[in-house]
């Protein structure tokens, strides 16, 4: 029985050795790198700052409820001698109030910050994986990875399309913004008449 399946497995050996080269001369494979794409482009940029002025605000809350938190603990230290118990205790219960508050607040950021890069993101995502699906039909790549997520460690310059998608997506996004500016203008040259 084991001379059988050595056998099965040498003919098996023979056959894929006969058709790979045929096999893996039409598969083509290409990666990009997403996250930079997306960072790199004109409106991943804009999207970038835009959630870094909101970052922005809410830390700013964020710090002054917590110097807030901090003078309130100080100021019950300071006067933990002098307070009667009474007066002690719903001072802490002011402060142990105004912690859970801050807690809340900060992951109604979070969440908040986590809402907005994800709108800001899906239409820009969506218009590169238009271009990526585009460039891998015209193109005929049998498979286009994306090089943080699939575990690619290595690949020759020329099978990254980062650095293109990057240029289709600023062109097209260009040509949009000049077409609307252009119609734009016939329009209301439309309506003088």
């Amino acid at each position: 029985m084991s001379l059988k399946r050595h056998a099965v497995t040498l003919v098996a050996a023979l056959l894929l050795a006969a058709y790979a080269p045929h096999t893996y001369a039409q598969v083509r494979v290409a990666v990009v790198d997403l996250q930079r794409a997306m960072s790199e482009t004109e409106d991943g940029r804009r999207a970038k700052n835009q959630l870094k002025r909101l970052f922005k605000r809410r830390q700013q809350t964020l710090d002054a409820q917590q110097q807030k938190l901090k003078k309130m603990k100080e100021d019950i230290e300071k006067q933990k001698a002098v307070l009667s118990r009474d007066a002690l205790q719903h001072r802490l219960e002011e402060y142990q109030k105004a912690f859970v508050e801050l807690q809340s607040t900060y992951v109604e950021y979070q969440r908040e910050l986590a809402q907005k890069e994800g709108q800001l993101t899906q239409r820009i995502l969506e218009r590169m994986q238009e271009i990526l699906r585009h460039i891998g039909q015209a193109e005929g790549f049998t498979l286009i990875l994306e090089s943080n997520e699939g575990g690619v460690v290595w690949v020759p310059s020329n099978l990254d399309l980062t650095d293109r998608v990057i240029q289709e997506y600023n062109a097209q996004r260009r040509s949009r913004a000049s077409g609307m500016g252009g119609m734009g203008m016939r329009a209301s040259k439309n309506k003088r008449r």
